[in-house]
């Protein structure tokens, strides 16, 4: 008979500790020793420390039974052959022979790993022996009492003969069948399995479900035949506890614990289920891969409260603007899925996406607050951009991306060369992630020109990288993916490090004050450890901060965050130059000169290419020259090419210039190597 009930074992275990009359050893699947009492230690002279984690055929068989032994203990783990209880002459420490009466008991513990327990008796003393036999007598019924499930032993007809249920006896089934106190549909599966049990060996198992007094319980039934009585026992187990445990833990896998919608792993079984219809159908479906637009600035500004509450809205609106037969899942953070079936055409497509774009552009109210939560959508159907859930996941994704880069609050279907691209983008993305530890990025400078006198007063530190399997690849193309990724923050520290350390070779080369400017993105401002580094980094290389200049842009600016008043207020109390970058090129950049305390203004190349071609050009970098000056910035002209150009921004007043007319960005030694030259 195997018992499955860990729970019992405290009390046995007591029961066997307390008898040292009797010899009781516990061994796992391994036959490894996890219990030995003290009639153990007694009968063959191994103490527990000794015995635990040593093997049966190790410590108490003779050398010609260890095989058979291993045999045996197999056998009934995998074919449920029971080892037969048997008198055998075992030996002891001291390899004495031990004659005793060998029975066993399997046990399937709750990790489902089997367990058998040896109960010994020595036959030296009979009046022990039959002590011995009582007590086994005795410590079946305390299994029996200790376990929670029931047991029934039925003839193979289905008459019950014996039943146990916990410390409870009673005989209201004896004589009686299955059938006489379950409901048909439950009868008819004992019935099923106890038929199937008889004809083949090992254990049968199923569950059922059975409506009591206090709502649906559920219940497992263990099946085994014992051949040569020609009966059947059954083990009934409560699992009513364990069914909504797991229940639960179904819940949260298949269902987003925030909005209630399917999660990424129930919306992609979803869409597998769709394919299949629509492969045999002339139907079309449709991935839907919806980011909402700017929603950080939510959490940042309002906080992760209103932040979620946002979130549910935004599904609830999905949610309403739909057909019933579509899903739509949560893929996780901001980033929702869309699965639309039975499409005639891409028509019923664009048709569903411009109505949720423009849905979108009605404002949320959260906690009295009006909220504005655009949308950015990537689309990918099938056939024609996939036919499996992972192509179409990541074709939608690809599409998405090109939405964001169209300025967002749009669509964007998935074209192949949004594919290439995407696939450009993973490379990047894997090759990026060791090349720090790789040692392949180097920075370049280019020097900054006085205007008045022509001779180089600083460099502005750019990164270059080249990797042996993607060749040189441009900063337009890493540097946003390091953005995305993080990685931004390590190699941004690298930049400063390496720009200050050159700053300090070259100051002390020329015996020359220069400048040094970087370039910082916005994720580094949410490093609450980088000014910390900053002027730890300046004091390693003796370095005055006024030497540092940082650059930003616009973009930053936008983002509104508290920590980026932060952090531009630590700047400017280090001492800290604040240079703004492409400026003319955003919306508000008059208002963050006049909002922040920035000491250097950049005209974006874009201006300085037309000023020696049209007017509206020129008059602009006229007036931003002017304008500048009067705030007390210094000006630097991005992107000058030429000797014209050169010449109109020296008589407009400009201060510094950086561009191709003097030199494109150089490495630390050349850069060396051209000051010299310029000094000849």
């Amino acid at each position: 008979m195997i018992v499955h009930q860990e729970a019992i074992k405290d009390a046995v275990y007591q029961l066997f500790d307390e008898v040292d009359a009797l010899s009781v050893q516990g061994y796992d699947e391994e036959r490894r020793v996890i219990y030995w009492n003290l009639g153990s230690e007694m009968l063959y002279g191994y103490t527990e420390q000794e015995a635990v984690g040593k093997k049966l055929e190790d410590l108490i068989f003779p050398e010609h039974m260890r095989d058979p032994v291993i045999a045996a203990h197999s056998n009934w783990l995998k074919k449920g052959i029971k080892i037969p209880a048997a008198e055998i002459t075992l030996c002891n420490k001291n390899g004495g022979d031990v004659t005793v009466f060998s029975s066993h008991v399997l046990f399937t513990n709750e990790r489902n790993k089997h367990e058998m327990y040896c109960i010994d008796i020595n036959l030296a003393e009979a009046r022990q022996a039959q002590a011995q036999a009582k007590l086994k007598e005795n410590m079946l019924e305390a299994v029996f009492e200790a376990t929670p499930d029931s047991f029934f032993l039925m003839e193979e007809d289905g008459s019950i003969i014996d039943y146990h249920a916990g410390d409870s006896t009673t005989s209201e089934y004896v004589g009686k069948t299955i059938e006489d106190f379950f409901p048909d549909h439950i009868a008819n599966k004992f019935k099923f399995y106890t038929t199937k049990a008889i004809t083949q060996e090992g254990i049968l198992r199923f569950e059922y479900e059975l409506a009591i007094t206090n709502g649906m319980s559920y219940f497992e039934a263990r099946l085994s035949h014992l051949q040569a009585f020609k009966q059947v026992v059954i083990i009934v187990r409560d699992i009513t506890e364990q069914y909504k445990a797991a229940e639960t833990i179904k819940q949260h896998a298949y269902f987003d614990s925030l909005t209630l919608l399917p999660t990424r792993f129930l919306s992609l079984d979803r869409l597998s289920q769709m394919l299949k219809e629509a492969q045999r159908s002339t139907e079309k479906v449709a991935l839907l891969f919806l980011d909402l637009d700017d929603f950080k600035k939510v959490n940042d500004s309002f906080g992760h409260e209103v932040g979620d509450k946002l979130l549910v809205a935004a599904a609830n609106r999905l949610t309403l603007a739909l057909r019933k037969a579509d899903t739509v899942g949560r893929l996780g953070g901001d980033e929702f899925i869309v699965l639309l079936r039975s499409l005639a055409g891409s028509r019923d497509v664009i048709d569903i996406v411009e109505n949720l774009l423009k849905i979108f552009r009605e404002p949320f109210q959260v906690d009295g607050k009006e909220l504005i939560l655009t949308l950015s959508i990537g689309i990918a159907t099938y056939p024609e951009n996939g036919d499996c859930t992972s192509d179409l996941l990541r074709n939608a994704d690809a599409a998405m991306y090109q939405a964001k880069l169209l300025g967002r609050n749009t669509y964007s279907l998935f074209t192949k060369a949004m594919n290439d691209t995407m696939l450009r983008r993973f490379e990047i993305e894997e090759q990026l992630s060791m090349a720090l530890e790789r040692n392949e990025f180097e920075v370049y400078y280019q020097p900054k020109i006085d205007v008045k006198n022509r001779s180089i007063i600083g460099a502005e530190a750019l990164l270059r990288w080249r990797n042996p399997l993607l060749g040189n690849v441009t900063p337009d193309e890493f540097i946003p993916i390091a953005e995305h990724t993080g990685l931004i923050v390590p190699i941004g520290k690298y930049v400063v490090k390496q720009a200050l350390s050159f700053l300090n070779e070259w100051k002390k080369i020329h015996r020359k004050n220069y400048t040094m400017a970087v370039n910082l993105s916005p994720r580094q401002f949410r490093d609450k450890a980088l000014m910390s580094f900053v002027e730890q980094s300046l004091n390693d290389e003796n370095i005055k901060a006024g030497s540092l200049e940082f650059e930003i842009t616009e973009g930053i600016l936008m983002d509104g965050s508290s920590y980026i008043d932060d952090a531009l207020n630590e700047i400017h109390k280090l001492g800290i130059k604040l240079s703004m970058d492409d400026f003319g090129t955003g919306y508000s950049s008059l208002n963050y000169l006049r909002q922040y305390s920035f000491d250097i203004l950049k005209i974006d190349r874009s201006f300085i290419k037309g000023i020696t071609l049209n007017k509206a050009d020129f008059d602009l970098v006229k007036a931003t020259i002017a304008m500048a000056h009067s705030l007390d910035l210094l000006v630097v002209a991005e992107g000058v090419e030429t000797h014209e150009q050169f010449t109109l921004l020296d008589t407009l007043g400009c201060d510094l210039i950086q561009g191709y007319y003097f030199s494109k960005p150089l490495p630390a030694k050349k850069l060396l190597d051209f000051q010299v030259a310029q000094s000849d």
